[in-house]
């Protein structure tokens, strides 16, 4: 009895020995740790990781990253949709970061929750956009502030009656310190901040004016 060899007498092309040809190793994903289920490379996923951990990745302070991102957005943006989480990508500001989506017509469960900005943070924010809208609007490409200058802005708005002025001076400087780590201030030497463009994301011009015009009401009712 002879054994058939073609799809044509019923067998699968490429069995006739009771063979299935095999997979090229070439064609599989890489292991990255036991049991890893994973697809993308390890670059991929670090990128993917520092999306989700920082509220920024930044062009000109991780330019490796950036292009990873750039080189690999659909299947990141992909992946961040998986967990109901907008992808935006500024490549103009040279900025990348998530917005949680919401949504009325279906159960979104919310993964990123908010982490307001407390009074001195906010305070300080609306100087720095204040400041930046300025400068650009004079043609300069970057904008600075000093420390001093942020403490006796910013001081002016606390409360007339605290007359410790210590701990609003330090306030204000752990407030510098988180929108440095955030990267919307780069530490340029002691005490001198650039103002990165970052500051238009977190605070838009309506938002600027919304601020701004509360700032004033309550100067005007402590006067």
């Amino acid at each position: 009895m002879t054994e058939p060899d073609s799809a044509d007498d019923g067998w699968p092309i490429g069995a006739a020995a009771g063979f299935i040809d095999p997979v090229s190793m070439e064609d599989d994903p890489v292991e990255l740790f036991a049991g890893d289920a994973g697809t993308l490379d390890a670059d991929v996923r670090r990128v993917l990781v520092q999306l989700l951990r920082r509220k920024f990745l930044l062009a000109a302070k991780n330019p490796a990253q950036w292009r990873t991102l750039l080189e690999n957005q659909q299947i990141i943006e992909s992946r961040m949709h998986d967990l109901f989480v907008r992808l935006v990508v500024d490549h103009d500001r040279g900025v990348a970061y998530k917005q949680q989506v919401r949504s009325v017509e279906l159960d979104v469960p919310i993964l990123l929750k908010d982490d307001p900005y407390n009074r001195a943070e906010t305070l300080v924010l609306v100087h720095l956009r204040t400041v930046f809208q300025r400068e650009r609007g004079t043609g300069e490409m970057s904008a600075r502030v000093d420390i001093e200058e942020l403490e006796q802005t910013v001081l002016t708005y606390f409360d007339p009656k605290d007359h410790n002025v210590a701990r609003g001076q330090q306030e204000v400087r752990n407030a510098v310190q988180r929108l440095v780590t955030e990267g919307l201030l780069t530490e340029e030497s002691a005490g001198r901040y650039r103002i990165t463009p970052m500051v238009e994301v977190v605070l838009s011009t309506a938002k600027l004016t919304e601020l701004e015009q509360w700032l004033r009401g309550r100067n005007e009712a402590a006067a």
